[in-house]
């Protein structure tokens, strides 16, 4: 028997990466889905993002494991958007038990600057937020709520000399950041509802945010056009284990547990998926 029979998880950012790993390992369990992704690019970002057959590789995934997918092209940054796709989806899939609130995007060298800041912050925390608000009203005790952070939102990680020199990067961090005081605050005000809410902060994971030029570039600045090949042994820098990084099952194991009953008593938890990345900052740090 499934660890997420008879259960049904809304999930943004679904197309590929992180989410449709997710969208799949909650699935594999049991799950029917309804997954969001806005599957077209934003301007100011420096790499492409996720596209419509990108959508349609989940739901053929989905459909793999025997289970009912509800997929839609929408905008996290719109909660009217949200809202259409989740009644749509609770209309044809009878109920809402898990929210995971995923889709995020890197505004690293972003352009214009500023517009790469407010494209981050509009799908990285409004998006998180405005996923929740049009959950809500769906949601009965028992139901679980799980974002995705990231362990930048967990260390100083501010260029001190020169703060402003990377608008989107800084958002990104910020947004993180955000999120997790908003977990906190929000897992208290539901707990007496018997909702459960959590965030999963994922270090270095192997998807398109990190695989793009723009990334590439951050990690090594010494070079003027650096590769993947070149990049990936900075990447082992952000953990303490001597790895580049986690793959996107590893996270979606954290979240399934989080969504699974065998975690119903826990809230309110910040949970680390990084390879010791934040012991190794903390320690280098005190």
């Amino acid at each position: 028997m499934g660890r997420m029979n008879g259960k049904v998880a809304f999930i943004t950012g679904a197309a590929r990466g992180q989410g449709r790993s997710h969208a799949a390992r909650l699935a594999e369990e049991g799950a029917d889905i309804i997954a969001v992704d806005l599957c077209q690019d934003v301007a100011s970002l420096t790499y492409r993002l996720a596209q419509p057959e990108d959508l349609e590789e989940t739901t053929r995934l989905v459909e793999k494991h025997g289970r009912r997918i509800i997929a839609t092209q929408a905008d996290v940054r719109n909660v009217d958007q949200l809202k259409a796709a989740l009644a749509a989806g609770v209309s044809e899939l009878g109920r809402l038990d898990v929210v995971v609130a995923n889709a995020g995007v890197v505004g690293i060298k972003g352009q214009p600057p500023l517009d790469a800041w407010c494209d981050t912050i509009n799908t990285n925390l409004v998006g998180v937020i405005n996923t929740v608000q049009a959950a809500l009203p769906h949601l009965a005790e028992g139901a679980s709520i799980i974002a995705t952070g990231s362990t930048a939102a967990l260390m100083d990680t501010a260029k001190k000399d020169d703060p402003g020199r990377d608008p989107g990067g800084s958002a990104y961090v910020h947004a993180k950041r955000a999120i997790a005081g908003y977990v906190h605050d929000l897992a208290g005000v539901l707990a007496a509802r018997n909702i459960r809410v959590n965030v999963v902060h994922p270090t270095n994971t192997n998807t398109d945010l990190i695989h793009n030029d723009a990334t590439y570039q951050s990690f090594r600045p010494d070079l003027p056009h650096p590769t993947r090949a070149d990049a990936e042994p900075a990447f082992m820098v952000q953990q303490a284990m001597p790895i580049p990084y986690v793959d996107p099952l590893d996270i979606s194991n954290a979240v399934l547990f989080l969504a699974s009953d065998e975690a119903r008593y826990i809230t309110g938890t910040q949970l680390r998926v990084d390879g010791g990345g934040y012991l190794k900052w903390y320690d280098y740090h005190i």
